[in-house]
Protein backbone atom coordinates (compact mmCIF):
# COMPACT_ATOMS: atom_id res chain seq x y z
CA UNK A 1 0.00 0.00 0.00
CA UNK A 2 1.48 3.35 -1.03
CA UNK A 3 1.21 6.29 1.52
CA UNK A 4 1.41 9.50 -0.22
CA UNK A 5 2.33 11.45 3.42
CA UNK A 6 4.81 13.89 2.55
CA UNK A 7 5.50 12.84 -0.71
CA UNK A 8 5.44 15.32 -3.49
CA UNK A 9 2.93 14.51 -6.60
CA UNK A 10 3.01 16.74 -9.74
CA UNK A 11 -0.13 16.91 -11.04
CA UNK A 12 -0.73 17.91 -14.55
CA UNK A 13 -4.32 19.22 -15.77
CA UNK A 14 -4.99 20.47 -11.88
CA UNK A 15 -7.70 22.88 -12.64
CA UNK A 16 -10.47 21.51 -13.27
CA UNK A 17 -13.05 18.71 -13.00
CA UNK A 18 -10.82 15.73 -12.55
CA UNK A 19 -7.99 16.68 -11.12
CA UNK A 20 -8.98 19.76 -8.93
CA UNK A 21 -10.74 16.65 -7.39
CA UNK A 22 -7.95 14.65 -6.80
CA UNK A 23 -5.76 17.55 -5.81
CA UNK A 24 -7.92 17.60 -2.52
CA UNK A 25 -8.12 14.08 -1.86
CA UNK A 26 -4.44 13.67 -1.75
CA UNK A 27 -4.65 16.86 0.30
CA UNK A 28 -5.98 15.36 2.84
CA UNK A 29 -4.12 12.12 2.63
CA UNK A 30 -0.88 14.19 3.21
CA UNK A 31 0.52 14.90 0.24
CA UNK A 32 2.67 17.66 -0.76
CA UNK A 33 1.14 19.34 -4.47
CA UNK A 34 2.46 20.57 -7.30
CA UNK A 35 -0.46 22.44 -9.47
CA UNK A 36 -0.02 22.58 -12.94
CA UNK A 37 -2.06 23.59 -16.02
CA UNK A 38 -2.53 26.32 -18.32
CA UNK A 39 -5.40 28.79 -16.41
CA UNK A 40 -2.65 30.04 -13.13
CA UNK A 41 -6.15 31.54 -11.64
CA UNK A 42 -7.60 28.48 -10.98
CA UNK A 43 -4.66 26.96 -9.64
CA UNK A 44 -3.97 30.20 -7.69
CA UNK A 45 -7.32 30.03 -6.05
CA UNK A 46 -7.00 25.76 -5.55
CA UNK A 47 -3.53 26.04 -3.97
CA UNK A 48 -5.37 28.45 -1.41
CA UNK A 49 -7.67 25.69 -0.43
CA UNK A 50 -4.92 23.27 0.57
CA UNK A 51 -2.71 22.74 3.37
CA UNK A 52 0.80 22.45 1.62
CA UNK A 53 0.35 23.11 -2.40
CA UNK A 54 2.18 25.32 -4.93
CA UNK A 55 1.59 26.63 -8.56
CA UNK A 56 3.98 25.93 -11.55
CA UNK A 57 1.60 27.00 -15.27
CA UNK A 58 2.15 24.70 -17.89
CA UNK A 59 1.09 24.84 -21.60
CA UNK A 60 1.78 20.86 -22.31
CA UNK A 61 2.27 21.50 -25.86
CA UNK A 62 5.01 23.97 -25.97
CA UNK A 63 8.23 22.10 -25.48
CA UNK A 64 10.29 25.21 -24.48
CA UNK A 65 7.54 25.98 -21.59
CA UNK A 66 7.13 22.15 -20.41
CA UNK A 67 10.95 22.40 -19.93
CA UNK A 68 10.95 25.49 -18.31
CA UNK A 69 8.01 23.98 -15.56
CA UNK A 70 9.85 20.95 -15.32
CA UNK A 71 13.15 23.33 -14.02
CA UNK A 72 10.93 25.03 -11.90
CA UNK A 73 9.13 21.90 -10.46
CA UNK A 74 12.90 20.03 -9.69
CA UNK A 75 12.63 16.56 -7.61
CA UNK A 76 9.20 14.93 -7.24
CA UNK A 77 8.25 11.83 -5.78
CA UNK A 78 5.83 11.10 -8.72
CA UNK A 79 3.40 12.69 -11.23
CA UNK A 80 -0.26 12.37 -12.65
CA UNK A 81 -1.14 13.17 -16.06
CA UNK A 82 -4.14 14.06 -16.24
CA UNK A 83 -4.43 17.51 -18.97
CA UNK A 84 -7.00 16.32 -21.44
CA UNK A 85 -8.79 18.03 -24.20
CA UNK A 86 -12.17 17.04 -26.36
CA UNK A 87 -14.35 18.08 -29.05
CA UNK A 88 -17.38 15.54 -29.98
CA UNK A 89 -16.19 15.29 -34.14
CA UNK A 90 -17.47 12.98 -36.65
CA UNK A 91 -14.77 12.17 -39.64
CA UNK A 92 -17.83 14.06 -42.23
CA UNK A 93 -17.27 17.20 -40.09
CA UNK A 94 -13.06 16.70 -39.69
CA UNK A 95 -11.83 20.11 -37.91
CA UNK A 96 -7.95 20.01 -38.33
CA UNK A 97 -7.37 22.38 -35.87
CA UNK A 98 -9.18 20.62 -32.95
CA UNK A 99 -8.16 17.08 -33.83
CA UNK A 100 -4.93 17.84 -33.93
CA UNK A 101 -5.08 20.33 -30.15
CA UNK A 102 -6.61 17.05 -28.88
CA UNK A 103 -4.01 14.92 -29.76
CA UNK A 104 -1.24 17.47 -28.74
CA UNK A 105 -2.70 17.80 -25.22
CA UNK A 106 -3.99 13.86 -24.68
CA UNK A 107 -0.89 12.30 -25.85
CA UNK A 108 2.34 14.52 -27.10
CA UNK A 109 2.09 16.73 -24.18
CA UNK A 110 2.48 13.82 -22.05
CA UNK A 111 5.27 12.75 -24.12
CA UNK A 112 7.06 15.93 -23.89
CA UNK A 113 6.96 15.83 -19.87
CA UNK A 114 7.75 11.87 -20.33
CA UNK A 115 10.78 13.08 -22.33
CA UNK A 116 11.98 14.69 -18.62
CA UNK A 117 10.54 12.79 -15.95
CA UNK A 118 11.62 9.01 -16.72
CA UNK A 119 15.32 9.65 -17.29
CA UNK A 120 15.27 11.13 -14.18
CA UNK A 121 13.50 9.08 -12.24
CA UNK A 122 15.29 5.93 -14.07
CA UNK A 123 18.50 7.63 -12.66
CA UNK A 124 16.96 7.75 -9.06
CA UNK A 125 15.74 4.47 -8.94
CA UNK A 126 12.70 5.35 -8.00
CA UNK A 127 9.48 7.39 -9.21
CA UNK A 128 5.71 6.82 -9.52
CA UNK A 129 3.84 7.88 -13.16
CA UNK A 130 0.08 7.88 -13.74
CA UNK A 131 -1.16 8.64 -16.47
CA UNK A 132 -4.76 9.56 -16.97
CA UNK A 133 -6.83 7.38 -20.08
CA UNK A 134 -9.84 7.02 -21.22
CA UNK A 135 -11.95 4.02 -21.90
CA UNK A 136 -12.56 5.72 -24.78
CA UNK A 137 -9.19 4.53 -26.08
CA UNK A 138 -9.76 1.33 -26.26
CA UNK A 139 -11.57 0.78 -29.37
CA UNK A 140 -12.27 3.73 -32.76
CA UNK A 141 -15.91 5.34 -31.64
CA UNK A 142 -18.37 7.50 -33.29
CA UNK A 143 -17.77 11.00 -33.46
CA UNK A 144 -14.69 10.63 -31.69
CA UNK A 145 -11.84 11.64 -34.01
CA UNK A 146 -8.86 13.13 -32.48
CA UNK A 147 -9.89 12.07 -28.66
CA UNK A 148 -10.07 7.98 -29.02
CA UNK A 149 -6.86 8.33 -31.10
CA UNK A 150 -4.97 10.18 -28.62
CA UNK A 151 -6.45 8.07 -25.50
CA UNK A 152 -5.36 5.32 -27.52
CA UNK A 153 -2.29 6.39 -27.86
CA UNK A 154 -1.73 7.27 -24.24
CA UNK A 155 -2.48 3.66 -23.23
CA UNK A 156 0.09 2.50 -25.38
CA UNK A 157 2.61 4.56 -24.14
CA UNK A 158 1.58 3.47 -20.55
CA UNK A 159 1.72 -0.35 -21.75
CA UNK A 160 5.37 0.30 -23.27
CA UNK A 161 6.51 2.15 -20.07
CA UNK A 162 5.08 -1.12 -18.06
CA UNK A 163 7.60 -3.08 -20.18
CA UNK A 164 10.70 -0.78 -19.97
CA UNK A 165 10.63 0.14 -16.50
CA UNK A 166 9.92 -3.14 -14.71
CA UNK A 167 12.88 -3.48 -12.32
CA UNK A 168 13.69 -0.13 -12.36
CA UNK A 169 12.11 1.13 -9.07
CA UNK A 170 9.30 3.24 -11.31
CA UNK A 171 5.99 2.31 -10.90
CA UNK A 172 3.71 2.83 -13.83
CA UNK A 173 0.14 2.79 -13.45
CA UNK A 174 -2.77 3.39 -16.52
CA UNK A 175 -6.24 4.59 -15.36
CA UNK A 176 -9.18 4.50 -17.88
CA UNK A 177 -12.24 6.23 -16.49
CA UNK A 178 -15.64 6.55 -17.96
CA UNK A 179 -17.47 9.29 -18.32
CA UNK A 180 -16.94 12.67 -15.81
CA UNK A 181 -19.42 15.53 -15.34
CA UNK A 182 -17.12 18.03 -16.22
CA UNK A 183 -17.02 21.00 -18.81
CA UNK A 184 -16.09 18.41 -21.48
CA UNK A 185 -18.60 16.15 -21.12
CA UNK A 186 -21.01 18.82 -21.39
CA UNK A 187 -20.36 19.01 -24.86
CA UNK A 188 -21.79 15.97 -25.61
CA UNK A 189 -25.32 15.62 -26.64
CA UNK A 190 -25.60 11.79 -25.75
CA UNK A 191 -26.94 10.08 -22.98
CA UNK A 192 -23.81 9.12 -21.42
CA UNK A 193 -23.84 5.59 -19.28
CA UNK A 194 -23.09 5.39 -15.46
CA UNK A 195 -21.55 9.25 -15.77
CA UNK A 196 -19.86 9.88 -12.61
CA UNK A 197 -18.80 13.18 -10.15
CA UNK A 198 -15.33 14.09 -10.67
CA UNK A 199 -15.81 13.62 -6.60
CA UNK A 200 -16.03 10.38 -7.28
CA UNK A 201 -13.83 9.14 -10.16
CA UNK A 202 -10.58 11.03 -8.03
CA UNK A 203 -11.95 8.38 -4.99
CA UNK A 204 -11.26 5.69 -8.07
CA UNK A 205 -8.27 7.55 -8.64
CA UNK A 206 -6.85 7.74 -5.35
CA UNK A 207 -8.24 3.83 -4.65
CA UNK A 208 -5.51 2.89 -7.65
CA UNK A 209 -2.66 5.45 -6.65
CA UNK A 210 -2.45 3.29 -3.73
CA UNK A 211 -1.67 0.01 -5.08
CA UNK A 212 1.55 -0.73 -7.97
CA UNK A 213 -1.49 -2.71 -9.70
CA UNK A 214 -0.60 -1.46 -13.79
CA UNK A 215 -4.09 -1.08 -15.24
CA UNK A 216 -7.59 0.30 -13.55
CA UNK A 217 -10.58 0.75 -15.84
CA UNK A 218 -13.81 2.07 -14.22
CA UNK A 219 -17.17 2.20 -13.61
CA UNK A 220 -18.28 -1.63 -13.83
CA UNK A 221 -20.02 -2.93 -15.73
CA UNK A 222 -19.28 -0.01 -18.21
CA UNK A 223 -16.44 -0.75 -18.61
CA UNK A 224 -16.36 -4.82 -18.56
CA UNK A 225 -18.53 -3.92 -21.58
CA UNK A 226 -16.32 -1.53 -23.86
CA UNK A 227 -13.61 -4.15 -22.94
CA UNK A 228 -15.84 -6.92 -24.49
CA UNK A 229 -15.92 -4.73 -28.16
CA UNK A 230 -12.25 -5.55 -28.69
CA UNK A 231 -13.23 -9.04 -28.48
CA UNK A 232 -16.27 -8.98 -30.77
CA UNK A 233 -15.84 -9.70 -34.64
CA UNK A 234 -15.79 -6.69 -36.92
CA UNK A 235 -19.29 -7.84 -38.48
CA UNK A 236 -21.07 -7.34 -35.21
CA UNK A 237 -19.15 -4.10 -34.31
CA UNK A 238 -20.02 -2.49 -37.40
CA UNK A 239 -23.74 -4.10 -38.36
CA UNK A 240 -24.57 -2.19 -40.96
CA UNK A 241 -21.99 -0.35 -41.36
Amino acid sequence: MISFKGRTYWLIGASEGLGRALAHDLDKDGAKLVLSARNQDRLNDLAGDLTDARVVPIDVTDPEKVEAAVAQVGDVDGVVYIAGAYDPMPATEWDSASAIQMCNVNFVGAMHVMGHLVPTMVAKGQGDITLIGSLAGYRGLPKSIGYSASKAALISLAETLRFDLKDTGVVVRIVNPGFIKTRLTQKNSFKMPMLMTPEDAARQVVKAMRKTRFRTDFPAPFSWGIRLLNYLPDLIVYRGK
